[in-house]
């Protein structure tokens, strides 16, 4: 019995100690994550953005929006840190302002989807610092935590995007009432798709945490040259993408 309990001592100060624990927090970790779902963000943005443009999807802003909670979703469930939320909003930004060197514009082009997606990312990562290790326990807190990051995010929009640079459609809500309307109006398709992709996304990035650590430990060559690659060819596409007109 004596050394039963013994090893199950020593059990479980090796499950405390687990390389693989630390593995998954390394810093180096986190910044691989940031680099490679900001830039998928921002070919998203680029890429499926500009295609909807085109359509007449109703719901276009709130698609992107609800893939962008899905990504940040990933990296929440992946590193368990809802600063890198904002990190990751901040390359898609970048990503999404190639359009500046490509096209000779004005930042000024894309302020406001910019504003939105710099919005999302601070909302979400705000709710999932005051939500903490709570948003892992189940898909309703998750739900409710990216409906209410959408709410707060095109809430802030709504007045910011209307003295920033205002698009036809903000304009249209620029009278009495105005915010009312325009809540009213977008408020379902934000909370709809935040709540499908927020959850889904967290699912995956749960999933992910081994692979990673599996891949950085054992084939850490490998492990940099992928993600190395994947962000060269998401911002080189994306470049690509608006020299096409996206």
């Amino acid at each position: 019995m004596e050394n039963a309990n013994a090893q199950s001592e020593k059990n479980l100060s090796v499950t405390k100690t687990s390389p693989e624990t630390a593995r998954a927090l390394r810093p180096i970790d986190g910044l691989i994550g940031i680099a490679v779902l900001g830039s998928i963000w921002g070919f998203i943005e680029v890429v499926l953005g500009g295609a909807l443009q085109s359509t007449a999807f109703p719901q276009k802003a709130a698609l992107l929006t609800g893939l962008g909670m899905g990504l940040m979703g990933v990296a929440l469930g992946a590193f368990r840190r809802s600063l890198m939320l904002v990190a990751i909003a901040v390359v898609a930004i970048l990503c999404k302002e190639l359009v500046v060197p490509i096209l000779h514009v004005s930042f000024l082009c894309k302020a406001n989807s910019v504003l939105a997606v710099g919005l999302d990312g601070v909302a979400l990562g705000g709710v999932a610092g005051i939500v903490g290790r709570r948003i892992s326990r189940g898909y309703t807190i998750q739900i409710v935590a990216a409906a209410c990051a959408a709410l707060l995010a095109r809430s802030a929009f709504y007045f910011m995007g209307m003295k920033l640079a205002p698009c036809a459609h903000l304009l249209s809500f620029n009278k009495a009432n105005g915010y009312a309307a325009f809540m009213a109006y977008n408020a379902l398709g934000w909370v709809a798709f935040s709540a499908l992709f927020f959850p889904l996304g967290h699912w995956l990035g749960v999933r992910l945490r081994e692979p990673i650590y599996v891949l950085g430990t054992k084939k850490a060559p490998l492990y940099y040259a992928v993600s190395a690659v994947a962000v060269a060819l998401l911002w080189v596409a994306s470049g690509m993408a608006i020299s096409g007109g996206f």
